[in-house]
Order: structure tokens, then C-alpha cells, then sequence
């Protein structure tokens, strides 16, 4: 049985994805992520590091950069590990590869749309919704259900460019589902509440009418749960190896999609030279160490969480005690006051003995 490399580790990511030699699997891989919308033919791979146009610019070094056939930019990008804005780090590199098509002298500002697709070996706890696939695009947003005369101002109905999340449709989400714009109850002259107005549906079509120049797809591979046997299409197929391919003994699909089998013979283990090894074991080394320095990161967490609860309960007894002790000695000396006003005690005298004060007193007294 063949024993096969971590996908997911930088240096076995760009071996699968960033060659020439293995250009297969990178078309496969992106026609299934965006099947039904575009079918990309051919690409060339781009240099990763991009331009500093200022000393004090952050540089920016992409997994994999890639131009298609028909002129779009696609960076594909592998994280670890979790950063707070990871999703804004995405739009930022989105935007420098948009800024990249400046073109000296004289240009007309024509963009080709660059899609940047995210897998992400981790579970966002910010940014983005918990579910495996979100899209964050920039496009053309219309209303549901109207016809190409919208576009071209030729309705009474109007379309809208936004900034929108959708979900996709293999999430189980219906096309009419993906977005909804819905207006706030309003009053009435005569003060009355209106009824809402009809929620309107929405749906990105940019690429219909070639407006979309930017999209970013994150793919949190935790929360692919399909099995084997459930991975019907390339994309389910190509998520599932990645999330377990240093677990197979063999890697599976190899007939109904033949890339697999490239991919099985650029992963096998056992065949990479001492120098290939030496890189991958690295990347492996530097993963585990990152995999331990969050574990123990989280851990302290935890611990200085239950710290802060159990000192927080301990001073919230203690306080609790004390108080109780005050009220009991408070309701005790109200008793012994009751029973000296009882005879006919003066009022200076119950206060001296009892400690309490002469609104007390006259209290006790109504």
C-alpha cells in the first residue's frame, strides 16, 4: 500500500498545484469550483510574489497565481492556521492582484476579473458563516426574476452593484434563498404600523452580464462532511482527497476522473527524491509545531478562563458571606430594639445599645 503526502503542508500544496508539469490538477481542481459558471480550458502559471511599488509596502506572496485562457486571474491560497482577519487578508491580496493590471502610459482602465479561492485547514470563528463554502464577490446584483431588459435600463425594475455574501447552491441553499433585501416597517400617517413591504429577492449576476471583476471563495475544510461514497462531482472529490490524503492507502476516483491517478504518482511518498523529502519533511515539522504552539495557546486560554471564574466565585462567596453576616446582626439588633421599645425603653438608650440609627428606630416604631 502506497503512503501518501500531507496535501494541506505548504510544500505538498504548490508540488499538487503550482507546477506546470502538474497544470491538470490545478484546471480540474478550479472547474469544479466554479462549474457552472465558467469552463477554464488552460492556464499559465504567474510569478507568486508580487510587486512593491513603495519601500514601505507589505509585500505579498501568493500559494498559487495563475492566469486562465481567456484572461482571469485565480490565486488559490492554503491557511493553517487561523488569523483574526484572515477574510480581509484574502480581499487584500484580491485588490493587489487588481492593481497589478496598471499598465504604463496610456490604458483605458480594463480589468480581468480575479478570483481568489481560500481553503482554510481550520474553522473560522469570525469573518464568515459557519458553513464550508462562502462566496464574497464583487458584481452585478439584480431582482430575482427579471429579464435582460433590467440591465439595460429598459424596466421600470432597477439592479443594484453590491458587495454581497452568497451562499452556494450545492449547500443546500435554493437560488431564491441566496439573498434577501427586505424594507423596515413603517408608520403610517394616522399612526398606525404599515404592513412590511414585500421582501425583495436578489441574485448575483455579474458574471451573466461580465460585470464581476472580483470574487474570494473560502473553503473551511473542516466542515466538508461528505464521505466516499457521497462525493459524486470533480469539486466533492477533490475536497475529500485534500482533507484525507495522508490518511488513504490508495487514492480513490482513479476511474471516474483520471486525474486522480496523476495526482496519485506526484503524492506517493515513497517516490520523492532525499532532497524533495527533506523539503516536505519541514513543512511537516513546521505544522506540527504550529498545530502544538495553538493547542497550548488555546489551553492557557482555557485555563486562565476557569481561573478567572473560580476566583470570581470565590470573591463573590466571600462577599456574599460577609453580607449575610451584616444583615444577620442587623436583624438581630432590630429584635433586641423591638423588645426595649416593647418597654418603654427611650429611644437614645436603644440606639446606644444596638448601634442602630433613629430612622431605624422609627421605623421599627410604625
Amino acid at each position: 500500500m502506497a503512503e501518501y503526502i500531507n496535501p494541506r503542508v505548504d510544500w505538498a500544496f504548490k508540488r499538487i498545484f503550482g507546477s506546470d508539469d502538474t497544470k491538470e490538477c490545478l484546471i480540474t481542481f478550479l472547474n469544479g469550483v466554479f462549474e457552472d459558471e465558467f469552463v477554464i480550458k488552460d492556464v499559465k502559471h504567474l510569478k507568486t510574489e508580487q510587486t512593491r511599488h513603495q519601500k514601505r509596502e507589505r509585500g505579498v506572496i501568493f500559494d498559487v497565481a495563475c492566469e486562465t485562457s481567456d484572461g482571469r486571474h485565480v490565486i488559490v491560497e492554503m491557511q493553517k492556521k487561523e488569523q483574526r482577519y484572515f477574510v480581509d487578508r484574502a480581499l487584500y491580496y484580491s485588490s493587489k492582484a487588481i492593481v497589478e493590471q496598471a499598465q504604463p502610459g496610456e490604458w483605458d482602465f480594463h480589468l480581468t476579473p480575479v478570483y481568489t479561492v481560500c481553503l482554510m485547514d481550520f474553522i473560522a470563528e469570525t469573518g464568515i458563516p459557519c458553513q464550508f463554502r462562502t462566496d464574497i464577490g464583487f458584481g452585478l446584483l439584480e431582482e430575482e426574476g427579471s429579464s435582460d431588459k433590467v440591465a439595460r435600463g429598459h424596466s421600470e425594475q432597477t439592479t443594484e452593484s453590491l458587495s454581497t455574501i452568497k451562499s452556494q447552491e450545492h449547500l443546500g441553499f435554493k437560488p431564491q434563498e441566496q439573498l434577501i433585501v427586505s424594507g423596515k416597517n413603517r408608520k403610517s400617517r394616522k399612526g398606525k404600523t404599515a404592513k412590511p413591504p414585500k421582501r425583495k429577492k436578489w441574485q448575483l449576476s455579474g458574471l451573466r452580464y461580465g460585470f464581476e471583476k472580483m470574487r474570494v471563495v473560502f473553503l473551511q475544510l473542516p466542515l466538508f462532511e461528505k464521505k466516499e461514497p457521497e462525493c459524486m462531482d470533480i469539486f466533492d472529490c477533490w475536497i475529500y482527497v485534500l482533507n484525507n490524503m495522508e490518511h488513504l492507502k490508495e487514492i480513490p476516483f482513479l476511474d471516474k476522473y483520471p486525474v486522480f491517478r496523476k495526482l496519485a504518482a506526484i503524492g506517493d511518498l515513497q517516490k520523492l527524491t532525499p532532497e524533495e523529502r527533506e523539503y516536505y519533511e519541514y513543512d511537516i515539522k513546521v505544522m506540527r509545531d504550529l498545530y502544538a504552539t495553538d493547542k497550548w495557546e488555546k489551553e492557557k486560554r482555557r485555563r486562565g478562563m476557569e481561573k478567572a471564574w473560580a476566583e470570581g466565585m470565590e470573591k463573590g462567596m466571600e462577599k456574599g458571606m460577609e453580607k449575610g453576616r451584616a444583615e444577620g446582626e442587623t436583624r438581630k439588633s432590630l429584635d433586641i430594639a423591638q423588645k426595649m421599645l416593647s418597654a418603654k425603653v427611650p429611644d437614645a438608650q436603644i440606639i446606644q445599645f444596638t448601634g442602630l440609627t433613629q430612622e431605624q428606630i422609627n421605623r421599627l416604631k410604625n
